[in-house]
């Protein structure tokens, strides 16, 4: 059973928790600490909060960090997401440049779902196991191996 929302928003709990995925929050998790919808557009119109896309803010001040455009794209994927492919090649450090488009492999029972894809994602559908992700600062990645084993069953070039 989870617990009620706040009966008033707790700016700390949303900065917390922003911080640990590279200053962004979903419309979710701010009602969760307290915060409505038009709460969230009254700060953005102050300047605090910016909407990035449906249901996805950045605090305005949080320092840039090295993964923020791929925590929100994680974040667009309800954190299921795994970022794959070329991606998480360039993010384990084994390409020369970054990619083109990024890469995103969702649940396999995602599939079916109508999805508005933000520009410059390719999705992939497969179940990734715990064991076959890593974490870079906070967005989630398929390991080396996975990574060669994808890339390779792909005809991505070495």
């Amino acid at each position: 059973m989870s617990a009620p929302p706040p009966t008033s928003p707790d700016w700390d709990r949303l900065f917390e928790l922003a911080a640990s995925q590279a200053g962004h929050f979903t419309t979710q998790q701010a009602a969760d600490v307290g915060y409505s919808a038009q709460l969230l557009a009254h700060h953005a119109v102050a300047g605090r909060l910016r909407r990035l896309r449906r249901g996805l803010y950045r605090l305005v001040h949080f320092p840039p960090t090295e993964h923020e455009d791929l925590a929100a794209l994680w974040l667009w994927s309800g954190q299921a997401g795994v970022f794959s492919h070329r991606t998480a090649l360039a993010l384990h450090g084994l390409l020369d440049a970054p990619p083109a488009v990024c890469h995103l492999t969702l649940p396999e029972a995602w599939r079916k779902r109508r999805l508005v894809v933000p520009d410059g994602v390719v999705l992939h559908f497969a179940d990734v196991p715990a064991h076959e992700r890593c974490w870079f600062g906070p967005v989630p990645a398929t390991t080396a191996a996975r990574t060669h084993a994808e890339c390779a069953a792909h005809g991505v070039s070495p």
